[in-house]
């Protein structure tokens, strides 16, 4: 949003509604010698961008943000629900040779171990696995509950959780993914994921209105 580029006469309409908002379209189209019909793409992009506002029978007025301002405000309508995956979930049991193999069949960068109560114990990384796989060990006798990083050291999030501060998670503890949870009685059940390929889709969506 504060790489929006305006073009002259958009320019033009939002340094009129400065001086003289708040003011009605047909105002504006009459200091620039333009019909109404003319300026209502302009007033449209101008409105939608969050630039101007709109009232009934009051007319167009300068919201006085800024771009950064505009861009912080459409950051805090970006919410986990809108944006989280499927998560790939595997059992404490299972071997690391297992785990690899999932992980490599799903195509993700994370797993998320679980119990026999499917309450989230544990998270796996390609880190963890690759690290599991050096030296001359069976990997298909070591389960994969030794190697896995084990709660309370597990980032998490839930699906009304901000974009942003998900975003913010992932940067400060420099992991790929976090399983979005559904807290219960006896533990956290897993009912998504988030990863930077998510949040990437929410910027694009929010560059493009699509949200």
């Amino acid at each position: 949003m504060n790489k929006i580029e305006l073009n002259k006469r958009q320019e033009h309409i939002l340094r009129i509604v400065k001086e003289n908002g708040p003011i009605t379209g047909e105002s504006i189209a009459e200091q620039l010698h333009l019909t109404r019909a003319t300026l209502r793409p302009d007033l449209a992009i101008l409105t939608m961008a969050g630039f101007l506002e709109a009232r009934p029978r009051v007319g167009y007025f300068y919201s006085g943000k800024t771009g950064t301002q505009l861009l912080t405000d459409n950051l805090s309508k970006l919410y986990v629900k809108d944006f989280q995956s499927i998560p790939v979930v595997v059992s404490d049991s299972i071997s690391v040779y297992d785990a690899i193999c999932t992980m490599f069949l799903e195509d993700v960068g994370t797993l998320f171990v679980v119990d026999q109560h499917a309450h989230l114990v544990g998270v796996l990384s390609r880190k963890d696995l690759l690290r599991a796989s050096i030296g001359k060990q069976d990997l298909t006798t070591i389960p994969v509950n030794i190697i896995m990083t084990r709660m309370p050291n597990i980032a998490m999030c839930m699906k009304e959780d901000l974009i942003i501060e998900v975003a913010k998670k992932l940067i400060e503890k420099q992991i790929d993914a976090l399983p979005v949870v559904k807290q219960t009685e006896s533990g956290y059940e897993v009912t998504g994921r988030i990863t930077k390929t998510n949040i990437t889709k929410a910027l694009v969506s929010l560059a493009t209105e699509e949200i």
